[in-house]
């Protein structure tokens, strides 16, 4: 199944996750070298938050990240939540879904 871990951002969002940058993208690159993090990243303009995706059996793979990572224990994200994400197209679906007429 796949899972998108929401970030909303608190307060000077962008300065302040400098400081704890390095260990949080070692975290991403990790996470990803497991296979478990597809993709992730800053919303832009405006920069007030993140989604990233998650790819495991439960949503907690998402949550043990979220719980991790130092944005969220630094209070620079001041709220995260995890929904699984029915994937039904493209090549890295979880539960893939041809039209019929494909499938003939």
């Amino acid at each position: 199944m796949h899972y998108l871990l929401f970030y909303e951002a608190g307060e000077d969002y962008a300065s302040r996750r400098a400081a704890f940058r390095e260990e949080h993208l070692r975290l991403a690159w990790e996470s990803s070298v497991r296979n478990e993090l597809i993709l992730g990243g800053a919303l832009a303009s405006p920069v007030d938050g993140a989604v990233l995706l998650f790819k495991g059996d439960s949503p907690e793979v998402a949550e043990r990240f979220a719980m991790a990572d130092p944005y969220v224990r630094n209070g620079v994200v001041k709220r995260w939540y995890v929904r699984e994400w029915m994937t039904v197209a493209g090549e890295a679906a979880a539960t893939p879904l041809r039209p019929k007429a494909a499938a003939e």
